[in-house]
């Protein structure tokens, strides 16, 4: 393993879209989500060990979920759980973590990823990544990597890149070699998602990032000379009792946006390597439906005890002391979590994160 490899799992979210499984005092990536016994974030954790060691591994998080991130990550020091006082998007995230693992080491290389992704083949993952790993380290590249896109999906980033690799790819049919990004394209129509499927020019974006420190943070004083400004300013506060205090006061007062929209799409030293790990965002019970283990009907239970009459192509989650007796239907998620019971069909889902910010107008907080 490389010494100068680190890497930053993205843990602040509030997974709104999973709700009411995934609540603001305990969201998605804290959950067992998959059934596997284990949360996204231990999983994401455990799938990054094989390419540098836990004391490289740093989790970027909301404040408010640090003793969370102890319980299930309890190998980390307190250094190497950033808490975000506010949030205001992966912009100012990723320049934080830069900054940090700059100060601990100039040299740093270093991927960053959300914690609450699905990977079903971890070992193409991993050597995608040591291989972006190896050509960031040898030239100034901000590397993403794409994802082969198996359907037209409005729900996901596209990344247009130029076929021609500037590095060959490797023996391993899933993946590509580097080659060079001319676009990106956020959630397109379906007519277009289908035009960028059929071209072959067209990737998903995941949203995992590979780079030095010394890269990206040339990027943001560059592209985003404010966050880069405001948060130069803690230098000498980084990995020192005098960080927190430094971020409480400051973090709040860059600008909210998104790294992609801040750097991605204004450099022009993007790169990409094309591969197919069995990739899911995960951002969604339907994304769950479609990842997850199906009946005969083409259902997915997690429960203790289902009665099924003539139901099909559902999601159905429940306690496991908990008989659930369903019928008649089709297309559904079906959530029970003791103090909500979510029965919801599966084609309106994208309402159920509006739907949240109603409940909190008309019954508080408390099922959130």
């Amino acid at each position: 393993m490389a010494t100068n490899t680190y890497v930053a799992i993205m843990a602040g979210g509030i997974g709104s879209r999973f709700w009411p499984a995934s609540r603001t005092a305990r969201p998605k990536q804290f959950l067992d989500i998959l059934g596997t016994g284990k949360s996204l974030i231990r999983l994401t954790f455990e799938r990054f060990l094989d390419l540098c060691p836990a004391e490289n591994i740093f989790i970027v998080t909301n404040g408010r979920y640090r003793d969370l991130v102890r319980e299930h990550l309890p190998e980390l020091s307190d250094n190497q759980i950033l808490c975000e006082p506010s949030r205001n998007n992966t912009g100012p995230c990723v320049a934080y973590t830069a900054f940090k693992l700059h100060a601990l080491d100039p040299e740093a290389n270093f991927i960053i990823a959300p914690s609450d992704h699905i990977v079903l083949k971890e070992n193409v993952f991993v050597e995608a990544l040591q291989k972006a790993l190896a050509y960031t380290a040898r030239h100034d590249a901000l590397l993403t990597l794409g994802v082969r896109p198996s359907r037209p999906d409005t729900g996901y980033g596209y990344i247009h890149f130029d076929q021609q690799t500037v590095e060959p790819a490797a023996a391993n049919d899933n993946i590509g070699g580097v080659h060079r990004v001319l676009k990106f394209t956020e959630k397109p129509q379906i007519e277009k998602a289908r035009t960028f499927l059929a071209s072959g020019d067209y990737l998903w974006n995941a949203g995992i990032f590979v780079w030095r420190t010394s890269s990206i943070l040339a990027a943001f004083e560059r592209h985003a000379t404010e966050i880069h400004r405001i948060l130069s300013r803690g230098a000498t506060a980084y990995n020192t009792a005098a960080e927190q205090d430094f971020i409480d006061e400051y973090y709040p007062t860059t600008p909210s946006i998104s790294v992609d929209y801040a750097i991605m799409e204004k450099a022009d030293n993007i790169y990409t390597i094309p591969t197919d790990f069995g990739w899911s965002d995960l951002g969604t019970w339907a994304s769950l439906h479609a990842e997850g283990p199906k009946d005969e009907a083409g259902n997915v239970v997690s429960a203790g005890a289902v009665f099924l009459n003539d139901v099909s192509q559902s999601l159905i989650r429940a306690p496991e002391h908990k008989l659930l007796v369903l019928r008649d239907l089709d297309n559904y998620i079906i959530v029970d979590e003791e103090d909500v019971l979510l029965i919801y069909p599966k084609s309106k889902e994208q309402e159920i994160k509006a739907l949240t910010k109603e409940i909190a107008q008309s019954r508080g907080e408390q099922f959130l």
